[in-house]
C-alpha cells in the first residue's frame, strides 16, 4: 500500500492509503517525487470544486507531478527503471475526431489528472506511487530538479496560450495577471520573441517575480490603477494581450492599451466576463481562448532540458506530503507565495 492525498469535501483533505493498482505491459510505475498546487487544486481544497464542477466522491488531488520509474512494462524497451521523469496529465483517447484532427486538448473522452468533471472522478497524482502510460512520460536531464520537472504542465499551459497568440517576433505584449502561469506566460512569450513585455498584478511579490523571469516593467494596479493610460494614446501600444487573472476589470482595463487588430489570449478563468462590443468592433480586436496544451509539454520539458528557460524563480516552497493541509493553506497567498510543491520523495 502507499499514500495519497484526498480531498473529500471542501477543507477535508486527508492522507490515506491506496491501491497502486497493476502494471500492464504498455505501462510505466513511477514513484512520485515532487508535486505543485495548482489553481484548480485550490478550488476543489477551498470551495468543493468551481463553475458546474463539483467533487461528488473522494478524489485524489494533483496534475503537476515529476517521478522517477521504479518499473517497466514487459512490452517496454526504450525507457529504464531510474530514469527521472516529467508526467503529462493528460491522456486524450487517440481515437475521437479532435484526437484525429490533432486537438487532443478537445478529446471528447479525456481523462485529466485529478478532475471532477466526469464520474467516476479522475484520480490525481499526488500519491506515492502511480502506474501512468509510456506516452506521460517526458525524461529530465540531470541539471533539472524534481520540482522544476514538476513544473512542466504550467509551462506547457503557458506555451500553448502563446502558440495561440501567433508569431510573436517583435511584438509588445501585456500580460495581465501574474501568478505562477501569467510569470510562464512571461517567459514563453519572451523565449518566442517578444520584443517587449509588460506585467500587471495587484500584489507585489508576483509582480517582483514577473521582473525577475524577463518582463521590462512591472505595473502594480493597485497602486497606479492608470497606469496603462500612457500606452493608450495613437489608439494603443500592444500588439497581444495575455489575459491570465481571469478578472473583468483586468481585460477591459487593458483593452486601451492595445493597437488596432491586436489579438488578445484569455488565459485564465475567474467566472463570465462582459466584454465591450464597441471596442472589439471599433479596434478590430481578435479574442481567443486557450485550453490546456498537448504537445506542448514535451517541449515544455525540453526547454528546460537544454536550459533555455528557467522556472526556479517561481518555487517558493516545498512542504513534504505529511504536511500537505498546511501547503494547501499557504499557496493561495499570493503576498507571500508563487507556486508551492509537495515533496514524496
Amino acid at each position: 500500500m502507499q499514500q495519497g492525498i484526498v480531498i473529500h469535501a471542501p477543507h477535508d483533505l486527508r492522507i490515506q492509503e491506496l491501491e497502486t493498482g497493476a502494471l500492464q505491459p504498455q505501462q510505466l510505475k513511477v514513484k512520485v517525487k515532487a508535486g505543485g498546487i495548482c489553481g484548480s487544486d485550490l478550488h476543489y481544497y477551498h470551495h468543493g470544486g468551481f463553475g458546474v464542477v463539483r467533487i461528488k466522491e473522494p478524489m485524489v488531488l494533483g496534475h503537476e507531478v515529476s517521478g522517477q520509474i521504479a518499473e517497466v512494462g514487459s512490452d517496454i524497451s526504450d525507457i529504464q527503471p531510474g530514469a527521472r521523469i516529467a508526467i503529462s496529465p493528460s491522456r486524450p483517447c487517440g481515437a475521437c475526431k479532435y484526437c484525429q484532427e490533432g486537438k487532443q486538448n478537445h478529446c471528447l473522452d479525456m481523462r485529466f489528472y485529478g478532475s471532477a468533471m466526469r464520474m467516476p472522478h479522475v484520480q490525481g497524482a499526488f500519491r506515492q506511487e502511480i502506474v501512468i502510460e509510456r506516452a506521460q512520460a517526458h525524461v529530465v536531464a540531470d541539471h533539472v530538479s524534481d520540482g522544476e520537472a514538476a513544473m512542466a504542465e504550467p509551462l506547457s499551459v503557458a506555451l500553448h496560450a502563446v502558440r495561440r497568440a501567433g508569431p510573436l517576433v517583435g511584438k509588445r505584449v501585456l500580460v495581465t495577471g501574474c501568478g505562477p502561469i501569467g510569470a510562464l506566460v512571461v517567459i514563453a512569450a519572451r523565449r518566442a520573441g517578444a520584443l517587449e513585455v509588460v506585467a500587471t498584478d495587484v500584489a507585489k511579490m508576483p509582480l517582483e517575480t514577473a521582473v525577475k523571469v524577463g518582463a521590462d516593467r512591472a505595473v502594480n494596479m493597485a497602486e497606479t490603477p492608470d497606469a496603462l493610460k500612457e500606452y493608450a494614446a495613437d489608439k494603443g501600444h500592444f500588439d497581444v494581450l495575455f489575459e491570465v487573472s481571469g478578472n473583468e476589470r483586468a481585460l477591459v482595463g487593458a483593452l486601451e492599451a492595445l493597437r488596432p487588430q491586436a489579438i488578445i489570449v484569455q488565459v485564465g478563468l475567474g467566472g463570465d466576463i462582459n466584454f465591450p462590443a464597441n471596442l472589439l468592433v471599433g479596434k478590430e480586436l481578435d479574442w481567443r481562448g486557450a485550453f490546456r496544451f498537448h504537445e506542448e509539454f514535451a517541449m515544455a520539458v525540453e526547454l528546460m532540458n537544454k536550459k533555455l528557460v528557467d522556472v526556479k524563480p517561481l518555487i517558493t516552497a516545498t512542504y513534504p506530503f505529511e504536511k500537505s493541509v498546511e501547503a494547501f493553506e499557504i499557496a493561495g497567498d499570493r503576498a507571500k507565495m508563487m507556486k508551492v510543491q509537495i515533496s514524496f520523495a
